[in-house]
């Protein structure tokens, strides 16, 4: 599966963006990851189908939206009230195989293929 991550950029904090994820198949899964300069990665959010369940990081609950066009085989994030503390290269994750759980949804290794991540710079 190839992704394509876009939508990254410069944004004032309290701003939003809608980052992007171009896949080549449809999926079963996919989730947007953050990694911050010396930090771990990050889960930021997650949506499967066909049930559409949704989950969201704690960092980014209440101000993160994931959503898909079906017709466009792709997958939006969307974030509101931007902090500094977004600033991340933020990458796109998507499952192939069938039945992922709730529990694996925010779990990196559940993801088979990864885009190539797209970088958010968040200033005050």
């Amino acid at each position: 599966v190839q992704l394509q991550a876009s939508g990254g950029g410069f944004v004032q904090a309290g701003g939003s963006l809608r980052l992007s994820c171009a896949a080549s198949v449809s999926l079963n899964a996919l989730a947007w990851f953050r990694q911050a300069p010396g930090k771990e990665r990050e889960f930021v959010a997650a949506r499967r189908w066909p049930d559409r369940y949704t989950v969201y990081g704690d960092s980014v609950k209440g101000r993160a939206t994931i959503s898909r066009d079906n017709a466009k085989n792709t997958v939006y994030l969307e974030m509101i009230s931007l902090k500094p503390e977004d600033t991340a290269v933020y990458y796109c994750a998507a499952r192939t195989r069938r039945g992922i759980i709730v529990s694996q949804m925010a779990v990196d290794t559940a993801y088979d293929d990864w885009g190539q991540g797209t970088q958010v710079t968040v200033f005050q």
